[in-house]
């Protein structure tokens, strides 16, 4: 619209302009080399119009023809970065889809034409890295560690190859260097902490932890966390050779992290050793709140030394009523009673444990108690350990599927920071009758029931082995065991599942032994024998 509007406006003018040329007539002289010309003043100005347009005309072609060198290099110069970013994008196409040789084809045809650019040498190492070349790969990100706009992006690959190569020190260096150069990668700093936890330097690893905070590379929250799981970690390796600075990771652990039932079981600890009670039963009840934990239980009914078992018991019921009567609380409370040799309540405390299926730690209490009342061969307490062979898991420390019985901060397959989770395990489940033919439930039940037995108890004997099963009656007649199979002929017998044999008429050959079978896991299709007519 405005464009239209501008071009109207010019032409407007120019038909001013040549109106008023027409209504002002002059002459207008030239003289030059003896010559003397006398012309209008319409005609002299269309003549310097005509002549300024052949002038242009000449330098156009002028300048093309003297430029025209530097126009066909630059548009060769232009082609190649086309067809270059061309290969760049073709090969990271490759690269995402898996397809090596179109990678290293791409990869070369943009090395070529692009020459050594940063995203050149970047297709290259990719294409070198999924097609197993790793020396290549690693002469890639040398050269773009040599750069400093792709410093970092190198050092990255380079700290990758030497993980794959199992080079933890390499690794290391190259993690710390990139940390250096940008302390905001996330994953230079995930590598320098986990070093850090790896030699057991809480101090540095907090240290990175707060620097990620502070540049606002993680949650708060998270952070924090974080910070406690570590304090954590450096209180309990203080703990038995500086209690005092172990107290004080501790009660810092407690304050930012309340519900991490490591901080708040050392923390409790360490308080009752220095007669401060009050403030570690109040630690120990917040943690037992967002978690009931057996360990926390232990420490918490323990709080002072040479308590009669009376007042355990009631510390028991404390718990049991600030978690809502849990199935942690009712196990605390049941052991809190039977070494108070109040079976009874013991037993009914735990009862609602027995209407599901009971974990392995309630079948376990039931056989204490059972040995407790009636002694250690009571048939009962065998029942209960027998149980327990086969009951379901209870919860424990689960960190990347390693399973532990002690907590952690690092997790001894990633060496990543808190991932110890309190929680059921999966259970695995085994096939009863091989269990049932090797005997594995007497030799558990067995292990089991010597394992909860009191200090100073004899042990239980040892189970009997198994009775020989009698031996087989010698086979009967052929024509007997085909008049027993009904519909089938004599002279035949099944000697398979859907096979026959002709029967041999000599009945006094010795019997051949009996060939034991092979157990079949449950759900296994078990052909039944077919009858040759």
């Amino acid at each position: 619209m405005w464009r239209a509007l501008v071009f109207l406006a010019l032409l407007a003018l120019a038909a001013y302009g040549a109106v008023w040329i027409a209504d002002h007539p002059g002459t207008v002289n030239v003289a030059w080399g003896g010559y003397d010309v006398q012309m209008s003043l319409a005609i002299a100005l269309t003549g310097v119009l005509v002549a300024a347009i052949v002038v242009a005309l000449i330098w156009a072609i002028v300048t093309g023809v003297i430029g025209l060198p530097a126009s066909i290099s630059r548009s060769t110069r232009e082609r190649r970065r086309n067809k270059g970013l061309a290969s760049l994008s073709r090969g990271m196409i490759a690269v995402g889809s898996g397809d090596p040789l179109a990678a290293r084809r791409h990869a070369s045809d943009a090395e070529r034409l692009l020459g050594s650019q940063p995203l050149t040498l970047l297709l290259k190492a990719q294409a070198a890295q999924i097609s197993g070349d790793r020396d290549a790969a690693e002469r890639a990100f040398r050269s773009m560690a040599d750069e400093p706009e792709t410093r970092v992006l190198g050092l990255r690959g380079l700290f990758v190859e030497a993980r794959r190569r199992e080079d933890e020190g390499t690794a290391r260096a190259y993690a710390v260097e990139a940390a250096r150069l940008a302390p905001s990668v996330t994953w230079a700093n995930e590598a320098v902490m986990e070093a850090h936890c790896a030699d057991g330097d809480w101090s540095a690893a907090t240290e990175t932890v707060e620097r990620r905070a502070s540049l606002g590379l993680m949650d708060k929250h998270a952070a924090r966390r974080q910070r406690a799981v570590l304090l954590t970690a450096a209180a309990q390796s203080n703990e038995a050779g500086a209690p005092d600075t172990a107290t004080e990771q501790a009660l810092k652990a407690v304050k930012l992290a309340p519900d991490l039932v490591p901080a708040a079981v050392i923390a409790g600890r360490l308080l009752a050793r220095r007669n401060d009670l009050r403030k570690a039963a109040k630690i120990l009840e917040a943690a037992w709140k967002a978690t009931p934990h057996p360990e926390l239980g232990k420490v918490y009914l323990n709080l002072r030394a040479g308590d009669a078992a009376r007042d355990r018991v009631a510390r028991a019921e404390t718990l049991a009523k600030l978690s809502s009567w849990d199935p942690e609380a009712r196990l605390v409370l049941a052991q809190a009673a039977a070494e108070a040799k109040e079976f009874g309540r013991a037993r009914d405390t735990l009862a609602p444990l027995l209407d599901d299926r009971p974990t392995v730690r309630v079948c376990r209490m039931m056989a204490r108690i059972e040995a407790a009342e009636h002694g250690a061969d009571s048939g009962r307490s065998r029942e209960w350990l027998a149980r327990a062979a086969r009951a379901p898991r209870d919860p424990a420390w689960v960190a990347d599927g390693v399973i532990s019985e002690r907590w952690a901060p690092v997790s001894p397959a990633t060496g990543r920071l808190d991932a110890f989770v309190w929680k059921t395990p999966p259970e695995i489940l085994a096939a009863p009758e091989d269990e049932e033919a090797s005997g594995a439930p007497e030799a558990e039940a067995h292990r089991i029931e010597a394992a909860s037995l009191p200090a100073g108890a004899p042990a239980p004997a040892a189970p009997l082995p198994a009775a020989p099963a009698p031996a087989a009656p010698p086979p009967a007649p052929a024509d007997a065991t085909a008049e027993a199979v009904p519909g089938s002929k004599p002279g035949f017998l099944e000697t398979g599942a859907g096979s026959s044999a002709p029967a041999t008429p000599s009945t006094t050959a010795p019997a051949s032994p009996a060939i034991p079978r092979a157990p079949v896991p449950p759900g296994t299709p078990v052909e039944r024998p077919r009858h040759i007519a």
